[in-house]
Parts: structure tokens; C-alpha cells; sequence
């Protein structure tokens, strides 16, 4: 991987430390703390600031941002975060040629983690 090309989602958030606890468990580790400004980074490819956003969104049921995180080892992370998976959706095949599933951070971010299917 460069540094030079890669792409970094910034995310707002109601709550820093729930959100960063959150990613933490999904394989993310803090590389840059500005209070209320963070980078993550899982060293191999997944990047993500966390921007503290108090009261964002107004009903977390609202918000409409969404991150795919692609990852070899599926299973691995779902066995990380097995009771945050959203429907009781283990992973699994989807009809669009991914392995996938879903959880949701503290702010409502839908966070699909997948692979693309051999």
C-alpha cells in the first residue's frame, strides 16, 4: 500500500469515545488524536477520521452515511462484533456477488464489511 493514493472517509459523530470503541472492534487502531478530531487506520489499507459532531444525527435512526469496508478474512470481524450484526445477518453470500454483513456505529453510520466472492 502508498500513502500517496488512498481515500479517507470523515464521519461525523455524536459521541468520540463510543465511536472510536466501535471501530477499535472492527480492526481500526487511533494514528492521530486532535480532541475532538480523530484518524484511524488499520495499517493495511482501511483509513477513517472521526469527526465529533454533538447532536448529529438529530435521530440516529436518520442517518444515511454508510462505509463499505472490504476485508479478506470476513468471518474474523463479524466474530469480533457477532451481537452488533444488524437482522441477525451473519455473513453470507449476497445476490450481488459479495460475502457480506452489516452493523451500525453509535451514530446510526451503516458499516457493510465484505468481500468480493470467489
Amino acid at each position: 500500500m502508498t500513502d500517496e493514493h488512498h481515500v479517507a472517509a470523515i464521519v461525523p459523530c455524536r459521541d468520540l469515545e463510543a465511536s472510536t470503541a466501535f471501530y477499535r472492534r472492527l480492526g481500526l487502531e487511533v494514528v492521530s488524536d486532535y480532541g475532538d478530531y480523530r484518524l484511524l487506520s488499520d495499517g493495511r489499507g482501511w483509513r477513517l477520521h472521526l469527526n465529533e459532531t454533538p447532536g448529529w444525527p438529530a435521530r440516529v435512526e436518520d442517518n444515511a452515511l454508510g462505509l463499505y469496508l472490504y476485508v479478506e478474512d470476513v468471518d474474523a470481524v463479524a466474530e469480533r462484533v457477532r451481537e452488533l450484526i444488524l437482522n441477525d445477518d451473519q455473513p453470507r453470500l449476497k445476490p450481488w456477488g459479495t460475502y457480506e454483513f452489516a452493523v451500525s456505529d453509535p451514530s446510526g453510520t451503516l458499516v457493510r464489511i465484505g468481500r468480493v466472492a470467489d
